[in-house]
């Protein structure tokens, strides 16, 4: 099994920065991609941003420019620098992991963090 664990939600007023850092335990040599998700209240969960293994990367229009997902093999981590963040970036975050190599990763769920962007 893998263990998936967010840090680094909070409270930032907009135009602020936050980082969100995921970390990964367990069957770790599973993993050949990672990814966020977010929740807002009220809405469907989307896809934020996906790294495979590689490094290649790829991230959703309305996060692209001001988000960055990256991936600390050594430490295994992911993290989504997050710039330039607006009201309605809010949401709970969620860091996922597979065994495929797609940027749409499903296997394994954090339990989220809380990112709370005030106007």
């Amino acid at each position: 099994q893998v263990q998936l664990v967010e840090s680094g939600g909070g409270l930032v007023q907009a135009g602020g920065s936050l980082r969100l850092s995921c970390a990964s335990s367990g069957s770790i040599f599973r993993i050949n991609a990672m990814g966020w998700y977010r929740q807002a209240p009220g809405k469907q969960r989307e896809w934020v941003a996906g790294i495979i293994s590689g490094g290649t990367t790829k991230h959703a229009d309305s996060v692209k420019g001001r988000f960055t997902i990256s991936r600390d093999n050594a430490n295994n981590t992911a993290y989504l620098q997050m710039n330039s963040l607006k009201p309605e970036d809010t949401a709970v975050y969620y860091c996922a992991a597979d065994r495929s190599r797609i940027y749409y990763p499903s296997d394994y769920w954090g339990q989220g963090t809380q990112v709370t962007v005030s106007s």
